[in-house]
């Protein structure tokens, strides 16, 4: 049966996963909102309808969806441009509408050509990011972001980190960091707490203790800055002042249609990578209907546009949080929401006691399980078809942001596969008896127009007074372009004194031209 068919059945795995990807992804919905210029509150009210309205929706076992960290410039820019954040949010349910069409007539096929090694290679920069833009958190440097998760001032970052380093900070860091690794070792996974009580969660309540331990010593103080910080409403009047409703005046501005589209296009691009990739890390190889997520994205941009939310994607980061902690159906990223919600309603003092550090160190462990060394290690062992198209998809997205390094490794992946193709349209044996050489090409199954210059090529270098056997037998499509090669080959090899056959070109007979040549033997 399908997991994914009765999402409550694997509680035991869903509850602890969901506190882990609630654990993670409660401070990515507050930096990315602070990255895009909009209000904190937005970010929290994202991952909400991302975790139990597209959560529910979603056909994907194992993703998790949120405010957008790919999509944090665009909307910065759209804020400015645009005047307000209330404009914003019109654009935010136009785009979702706009998905819900893409859904509705099943562009989410899409996906399915991007080749595996680019999406390994999206995977592993995206654990790189990760793993660099926690450094400064973990040393005690909270400079507010100025890009996104894919690294747009990871540099800037680092260069300042070592002038603010907070001892205590690096100190709940550091412990945080080798209670999770001894939590992944054999000999604790053996334990039955250990299946119980998910490691990122004993370092948070481990780096609340020693942060509180740690209040008034000289040194080792750890200032509000460097804690979790979760708008706190004094009255429910206040908490609801939090929500932002969309100026529908702007529907007049065309701007507005624009950035819908900008958004919508973008978002829907990395939800199905990000579905494509997180189907590859599921262990029981479910596949996610990928024109059914597009609706499900849609319908919670449409809600985030009309309450104040930020735009939502799935996002790899929670996606792959939600199955190294053990998830099993959606149940764990719905749970995750309604974990969201019930903290900043019932507890955002507590959560605010949180250390960056903790969260810093739980990301470490993330970051590095996306882009292990093995991984590196194995796409090289698959050959340069697969390793260039990884690394570059990896340094792309390292040195510029996400998406243009998603590009560049495609493109260096439709390079060598045009390539191949190129070099690779036939096979030739040859022999020589009876001082005569004799020459068969072998077409293979597909030879398209991209084969027209290699084809050409090597009919042309082929010797005189050579006898050539055109093999089409295995062949199931050949570009008219190509037939036209050969047809002009048959009427030229005539005045080299070459004898050609083609065999089972055309409708599975023999076809044997013979050249010119010959003809002109029989005349004398």
């Amino acid at each position: 049966m399908n997991n994914n068919s009765n999402p409550f059945k694997n509680f035991k795995d869903d509850i602890p996963a969901s506190v882990v990807v609630f654990l993670v992804a409660m401070p990515l919905c507050l930096g990315i909102a602070m990255a895009s210029g909009a209000p904190l509150f937005s970010g929290l009210i994202s991952g909400i309808i991302g975790g139990i309205v597209v959560g529910a929706l979603s056909g994907s076992p194992l993703g998790v969806s949120g405010p957008a960290a790919g999509l944090a410039v665009i909307v910065l820019h759209a804020i400015q441009d645009l005047g307000s954040f209330e404009i914003f949010l019109v654009a935010v349910i136009l785009a979702g509408i706009i998905q819900l069409i893409m859904g509705f007539i099943k562009a989410g096929i899409i996906a399915y050509y991007f080749p595996s090694s680019v999406i390994h290679g999206m995977l592993a920069g995206i654990g790189i990011i990760i793993f660099l833009k926690q450094i400064p958190h973990a040393f005690g440097y909270d400079k507010p972001p100025e890009g996104s998760l894919e690294g747009y001032t990871i540099l800037d970052e680092l260069q300042h980190m070592f002038d603010n380093i907070s001892p205590g900070v690096l100190t709940i860091t550091l412990v945080s960091v080798v209670i999770l690794i001894i939590w992944e070792t054999k000999l604790f996974k053996r334990l039955k707490f250990t299946k119980i009580i998910p490691g990122p969660l004993v370092v948070v309540v481990v780096g609340v203790l020693i942060g509180v331990g740690f209040s008034g010593m000289s040194g080792l103080s750890i200032s509000p800055d460097h804690m979790v910080r979760i708008p706190i409403a004094k009255s429910v009047n206040g908490f609801f002042d939090n929500f932002r409703l969309p100026n529908f005046e702007a529907l007049a501005n065309p701007n507005v249609y624009l950035t819908a589209m900008m958004i919508a296009v973008v978002a829907s691009l990395e939800t199905l990578l990000c579905v494509e990739a997180s189907d590859k890390q599921d262990d029981l190889k479910r596949i996610t209907p990928t024109n059914r997520e597009l609706k499900a994205q849609g319908v919670g941009n449409i809600i985030a546009g009309f309450i104040g939310g930020l735009p939502i994607t799935q996002v790899i980061v929670r996606s792959s949080a939600n199955k190294q902690s053990g998830g099993k159906t959606k149940a764990s990223t719905i749970l995750h929401g309604v974990l969201l919600l019930v903290s900043i309603v019932a507890i955002p003092g507590l959560l605010n006691k949180i250390p960056l550090g903790v969260l810093a160190a739980i990301l470490f462990v993330v970051g590095y399980k996306l882009a292990k060394p093995v991984l590196f290690k194995k796409m090289y062992k698959q050959g340069a078809g697969q390793f260039i198209p990884f690394i570059v998809t990896v340094v792309g997205i390292i040195m510029t942001d996400l998406l243009i390094g998603i590009a560049l490794g495609l493109i260096v992946a439709i390079f060598i596969i045009l390539r191949n193709n190129f070099k690779v349209p036939y096979k030739t044996l040859s022999e020589t008896s009876d001082e005569k050489s004799h020459l068969r090409i072998i077409l293979s199954e597909d030879v398209s127009f991209l084969n027209k210059a290699s084809i050409q090529k090597s009919l042309s270098e082929i010797p005189d007074r050579t006898h050539v056997i055109i093999d089409a037998s295995a062949n199931r499509f050949i570009h008219h372009d190509v037939i036209e090669i050969i047809e002009d080959f048959q009427i030229s090899a005539a005045s080299r004194k070459i004898e050609v056959e083609v065999l089972d070109l055309f409708k599975d007979k023999l076809y044997a031209a013979k050249s010119h040549f010959e003809l002109t033997n029989q005349e004398n």
